[in-house]
């Protein structure tokens, strides 16, 4: 199914990270992000009461875990809703916030992490690059970053143009299609009165060898990269790409 782009709208995700996000999706899965959480420090050898940036923290299934292991853990996200239920016992330091213009000190951290596909949103490649030297400036030297984001071969090989699901008293269509190198999905959530509302998402799908390189143009050196969160080898049929790189 082919739609124009228009089809969402330029910063579709301050709407749809919302209230109806949270109603939709109450569910994640705690055991995966811990495992992600896992991977991250297993390999950047970060210790208790090191600062770490969770970008795009969202609801906070992976802060959680973050503060478990004793870090010094920040969380930045520019939907006030989930900030809200990311941390309600008022723990951690949480920051609302754009990702293309980070609230914080240059070299403030010394980790990041960004998880559950949480880059490419914007409308342009320049903003992307933004926000990866947003990152890296942020990041003291030799710091390590992770970034969690799909694999644009999987995606391509094995999208659903259409599905179709009962969640609570709402019927909820999505539709799905590629255009210009980004996919996009369209989520129509009709109410018991017989309303619909209409939210968008829009990725910009990036081959591992393009995310790798963009990453080295904004100063970091690409080391590692995965296929799962289980520390599993990257290939054409992996579920993720993962990559994590350090700070030059």
């Amino acid at each position: 199914m082919t739609q124009g782009s228009g089809a969402a709208p330029g910063e579709w995700f301050r709407e749809w990270f919302g209230e109806a996000y949270l109603r939709l999706y109450p569910h994640r899965d705690e055991r995966e992000a811990a495992q992600a959480v896992e991977l991250y420090l297993t390999h950047a050898k970060i210790g208790p009461g090191r600062r770490v940036l969770d970008l795009a923290c969202g609801a906070g299934r992976h802060l959680q875990v973050l503060l478990r292991e004793r870090l010094a853990v920040y969380g930045m996200d520019l939907s006030a809703p989930l900030l809200h239920k990311a941390l309600p016992d008022g723990r951690g330091r949480l920051t609302r916030g754009d990702m293309r213009k980070l609230p914080y000190r240059s070299g403030a951290f010394e980790g990041l992490v960004s998880f559950f596909t949480s880059f490419g949103y914007f409308m342009t490649p320049e903003e992307d690059r933004d926000v990866l030297s947003e990152a890296r400036r942020v990041l003291a030297r030799g710091s390590w970053i992770l970034l969690d984001y799909l694999n644009e071969q999987l995606v391509r090989s094995t999208l659903a143009p259409q599905d179709e699901q009962r969640v609570g008293d709402n019927l909820v269509r999505q539709r799905r299609w590629i255009e210009n190198e980004q996919v996009f999905k369209q989520i129509d959530v009709g109410a018991p009165d017989g309303g619909v509302r209409t939210y968008h998402e829009r990725v910009r799908l990036y081959q591992p060898s393009s995310l790798k390189a963009l990453f080295r143009e904004c100063g970091f050196t690409p080391r590692l990269e995965f296929g799962h969160y289980d520390g599993s080898n990257f290939g054409s049929s992996s579920p993720r790409f993962i990559l994590m790189a350090t700070a030059e």
